[in-house]
């Protein structure tokens, strides 16, 4: 799900000014072999909060690789949990208690030991504060020894296991709120060295680290935006830069671009539901439109756009059609019951609803209301613009006026339900598709953002976190399915990944994770080399 990140132009601007600095001239970087300088944004944008995990540093819709601190569990290249801390798990019968142990060698770069105390106060602190991951179906988390702590839910949850990659493990006993994401105490791989707000931070090795060291001893990561980054690139400043895909035509001496399929997806919300002035949510926002609340609007639009086009266009071809809003990697894809860019046929559907264009003007109406309603998406997303322009351009054929509008988060936030959105999901666990359509979460929060009520749908859900999880996935498969059927999204497609990347690095292509919403290139860091590079 989305978060928000502070970044403007003025840290832009200051960013080039740090990039210049720390290269010579002429194009070649100036650090040693195995220091890395990179422009990515793996965890969004510059931190508001710091490298804090309990402000959801390290997490972006599934856990993501925090660097600074450890996590339970991670995930390998084939999406299979491993173990970080954990040595081992169970879960009871009832998927209402889970129990870990852990490590007892691990170390905190401040050279206390790691406990288990320290991870159940990680899990309770990052449930009080809600700012990363999912936690809700938590009751506590509680240390039973040094070495084991034990997971109470309040229900039946299959997919809890899922969040023990998601948290970063901090100290209890040197944990300030205010103070630790400007100076994180970690157990991770590196440990942050210097940040330098609006500008950049570097990372250093943490060479007690228990697991599997990494390559490179110094990491200095830049804030900069998409065109000084691509600046960056050019003058040789970087080993590595992600960049949008409107730079994918790109060719720069020096530099190879990687593309990285993903499950992160782009849809635009339709809400379901007519507008009768009723709120919703603990925000009590207002809900509903009386264009899209209108079935056959709906299903015309999904069967009436070329996704292909769409993503051939706005995309750069960067991407992967997606009718269902479950990327097809994932266990619980399911195929979709119908084909689009039915022009005529959609035209069809809406003029057996009633929606008529009785005046020319190119835009149908019914009882008296126009089919004209607005997109709005973040106007620091480019493809996200991209998107919403090329859907209204192709809605034009069929007779409904969509205006696209880029607005700040604080601006979306009052109306998300009752506008279309442009959203990008996409996580490795399925409980997804409870936040994205589950009618008892419906308006909360970015949660349900359509507010469709299909009680089926809620059924489905709860008799998958009843079930193994490898078992659920069938059950997943038809809540979204059933969802799928009410037309709450106009989904798109996947967005690929673009990094320019240098000839003299090897980020181990066969070692990477697979790459939620938000992305995750730091996932296989432990792999990364120079070419021909030795250990050291």
């Amino acid at each position: 799900m989305d978060k928000k990140y502070i970044i403007g132009a003025v840290i832009a601007v200051v960013a080039v000014i740090v990039v210049a600095a720390i290269a010579l001239g002429g194009g070649s970087t100036s650090h040693a072999e195995d220091e890395l300088v990179t422009c990515v944004a793996a965890h969004g944008e510059e931190p508001e909060y710091g490298f804090d995990p309990m402000h959801g540093w390290g997490y972006h819709d599934s856990g993501t690789e925090p660097l600074i601190q450890s996590t339970i569990l991670k995930r390998d290249k084939d999406n299979n949990f491993v173990n970080d801390l954990a040595t081992d798990y169970s879960v009871s019968d009832d998927y209402k208690t889970y129990t870990v142990n852990i490590r007892d060698d691990v170390k905190f770069t401040d050279d206390t030991q790691l406990t288990a105390k320290d991870v159940a106060f990680s899990y309770n602190t990052a449930k009080e504060f809600g700012e990363g991951a999912d936690l809700s179906s938590m009751v506590e988390a509680k240390a039973t020894s040094d070495t084991q702590v034990v997971f109470t839910l309040n229900k039946s949850d299959s997919t809890f296991v899922n969040k023990l990659t998601d948290v970063g493990i901090v100290p209890e006993a040197n944990y300030n709120n205010e103070s630790y994401g400007q100076n994180p105490i970690g157990s991770g791989p590196y440990k942050l060295a210097q940040w330098d707000k609006g500008q950049q931070f570097i990372l250093e090795r943490n060479d007690n680290y228990y697991g599997a060291k990494p390559y490179f001893k110094k990491i200095t990561n830049l804030f900069l935006d998409s065109d000084a980054a691509f600046a960056a690139v050019k003058n040789g400043q970087v080993d590595i830069a992600e960049v949008p895909v409107s730079y994918s035509n790109e060719s720069v001496e020096g530099y190879h671009l990687e593309y990285f399929d993903s499950i992160d997806v782009r849809g635009i919300s339709l809400p379901t539901q007519l507008d009768t002035g009723a709120k919703i949510g603990e925000d009590q926002n207002n809900y509903g439109n009386n264009v899209t609340g209108d079935p056959a609007v709906r299903e015309a639009l999904n069967i009436g756009i070329n996704r292909q086009a769409l993503i051939d266009g706005a995309l750069n071809g960067m991407g992967n059609v997606s009718y269902t809003g479950v990327a097809g990697q994932l266990p619980w894809a399911f195929d979709s019951t119908f084909k689009d860019g039915q022009v005529d046929e959609a035209k069809t559907i809406l003029e057996n609803a009633g929606w008529k264009d009785t005046n020319g003007d190119g835009i149908r109406e019914k009882d008296g209301v126009k089919a004209s309603f607005p997109v709005y998406y973040s106007a620091s997303a480019t493809e996200r613009q991209a998107i919403a322009v090329s859907v209204a351009e192709q809605a034009k054929q069929l007779g409904i006026e969509i205006t696209p509008e880029g607005k700040s988060w604080d601006d979306i936030d009052p109306v998300r339900n009752q506008v279309g959105v442009v959203w990008g999901f996409g996580s490795a666990d399925p409980y997804e598709i409870q936040h994205q359509y589950d009618s008892r979460v419906a308006g909360e929060g970015y949660d349900n953002p359509e507010v469709l009520n299909d009680t089926l749908v809620d059924t489905y859900i709860d008799a998958a976190m009843t079930q193994d999880l490898n078992s659920s996935y069938s059950s997943w498969s038809e809540a979204a399915k059933q969802a799928a059927s009410n037309y709450p999204f106009l989904w798109i497609g996947t967005v690929d990944y673009t990094y320019f990347v240098s000839d003299s690095l090897d980020i181990s292509n066969g070692t990477h994770l697979i790459y939620p919403h938000g992305g995750d290139i730091w996932g296989n860091i432990y792999d990364w080399k120079r070419v021909n590079a030795t250990a050291s």
